[in-house]
């Protein structure tokens, strides 16, 4: 920590992908007011696709992030099926799920192992240059390795389908371009037990550190909210266990924190149900539950929400699993608001792609060659393209003319869902651990952070912005004189 007048520079990177900063308040006792946390940059994408043939959207929106393509590209690919009326063949639904799955698996093992078990494993208040991947790599080789060998899995799976790790091409109005072939689902097939006894041994990880934790774990960032996810409905794709956890199709269920649930409803609905609120201090948006009026209808996306949200599993490791999870919310009708509880809920999810990954592989309809479904001369005015990112719920919708110009984009992404609640959580923390405001402790810092990796941000897709992205902290007086910046290069 290198101190120069009122600037904190803190030293390593910010394990936290995209630009963001957190403001606190302080009052005339210095001690916090309040805390904001900003998203600073444009959003853009909504703007700049506008005019482009709908056929370009699976293309150029997986360009807003590098760490979740597939799910921008399978939630264009979904709206531009709307848009030219199909209803994909069972074997495209299931090599996009294959495909789904091969991102969970990478982005999960990504966020558990590279970006928030360096402060599990060594602790928030530990030497910042080694409570990081470098630091991991030294400590827990074995750990580290895994954790490249579980993403590389998954990235794998997603360039054979889409001939590139990043920004594939593969599903497309319709349908998708390619299957696969029977020799690469063997090959898979091979690896997969490797990769569930991966996330069995990081489950146990995050097992014994909640135990051990606790009571930490109890009251760090704990917020009640509703939780929201997709649920599988009966259809006519394999979906047949109403209520399970979904993450590419299904319905929108949203379950209030006394676990009651208040409303189930079609992706093309979302509109009614969600409004977007605005605040001067954040180009990230505010989603809230228009029934309940902002803030009270905060909700929160995501692993947490989609594993309180669900009935059950259908794959069986990660149901058992979901049943000890539910253990830690037995006290408040089986739902878990322990934001700590987002790592656990996230690797449960992890186990699950990979066991339904297996079932996937195994289905002859992934080497099936029919591939499309033929389109119409006509195009419906508009189209809602819904899947589960990593992140949580991601939300497409693009209207066009009748020459399939696009005319207006919407889109709502996980951490937008999220954004009261991480606002809450970070806030919380600040009035826990910062005590005096004109000496805060790195650690108090990281605490701050780690409210923000809980939830395994995108806050460049969020703001679909490009270029650098560190974390700042601003302290203010009661005056709004900047008291200290704390910047994460």
């Amino acid at each position: 920590m290198e101190k120069n007048g009122k600037t904190i520079v803190i030293n390593p990177v910010s394990r936290v992908e995209g630009h963001g900063k957190i403001t606190v308040h302080l009052n005339d006792e210095n001690a916090v007011d309040s805390v904001q946390f900003h998203v600073t940059q444009f959003r853009g994408f909504e703007v700049f696709t506008r005019g482009r043939d709908f056929r370009e959207m699976p293309v150029l929106t997986p360009r807003i992030c590098g760490i979740c393509p597939v799910s921008h590209h399978l939630a264009a690919a979904k709206a531009c099926d709307e848009i030219i009326g199909a209803v994909i063949t069972p074997a495209a639904h299931k090599l996009r799920e294959v495909m789904h799955c091969g991102q969970f698996i990478q982005s999960h093992a990504l966020s558990f192992f590279h970006l928030s078990s360096p402060d599990l494993l060594f602790g928030f208040d530990a030497d910042p240059e080694a409570r990081n991947i470098a630091g991991l790599v030294e400590r827990e080789p074995e750990l580290a390795v895994l954790g490249v060998l579980l993403r590389k899995y998954g990235q794998e799976i997603i360039k054979t389908l889409g001939d590139k790790k990043i920004h594939p091409w593969h599903s497309i109005p319709g349908g998708v371009s390619k299957p696969l072939t029977r020799k690469e689902c063997d090959e898979y097939l091979q690896g997969l037990p490797a990769v569930i006894e991966g996330f069995e041994k990081a489950i146990g990880i995050v097992r014994d550190y909640l135990e051990k934790n606790h009571d930490l774990a109890k009251r760090y960032a704990a917020v009640e909210t509703g939780y929201m996810g997709l649920v599988q409905k009966t259809c006519d794709c394999g979906g047949e266990e109403e209520g399970a956890l979904e993450l590419y199709d299904g319905l929108l269920r949203l379950r209030g924190a006394n676990g009651r649930i208040i409303d189930e409803f079609e992706p093309y609905e979302y509109a009614d149900k969600i409004g977007e609120h605005v605040e001067p201090w954040s180009y990230m948006k505010f989603p809230f539950y228009r029934a309940f009026g902002y803030p009270q209808g905060a909700y929160r996306v995501g692993p947490l929400a989609r594993v309180n949200a669900c009935d059950f599993i259908t794959t069986p490791k990660a149901d058992e699993e979901l049943k000890n999870f539910r253990e830690a919310g037995k006290d408040s009708g089986g739902m878990v608001h322990y934001t700590l509880y987002y790592h656990y809920a996230r690797l449960i999810e992890a186990l699950y792609a990979a066991e339904r990954l297996g079932e996937l592989l195994e289905d002859p309809d992934v080497c099936s060659n029919e591939l499309h479904c033929p389109q119409g001369n006509e195009l419906n005015p508009e189209g809602v393209g819904i899947v589960e990112a990593p992140r949580g719920t991601l939300i497409h919708h693009y209207k066009v003319d009748e020459n399939g110009a696009v005319t207006d984009v919407n889109l709502i992404v996980a951490t937008g869902h999220n954004n009261i609640a991480i606002n809450r959580g970070v806030e919380q923390v600040a009035r826990e651990f910062i005590t005096d405001g004109t000496d805060v402790q790195e650690g108090a810092l990281n605490r701050m952070e780690h409210v923000i990796r809980c939830y395994d941000p995108c806050l460049s897709c969020s703001t679909h912005a490009l270029g650098k992205m560190p974390l700042e902290l601003e302290i203010l007086n009661s005056e709004h004189e900047v008291l200290r910046t704390i910047v994460q290069e």
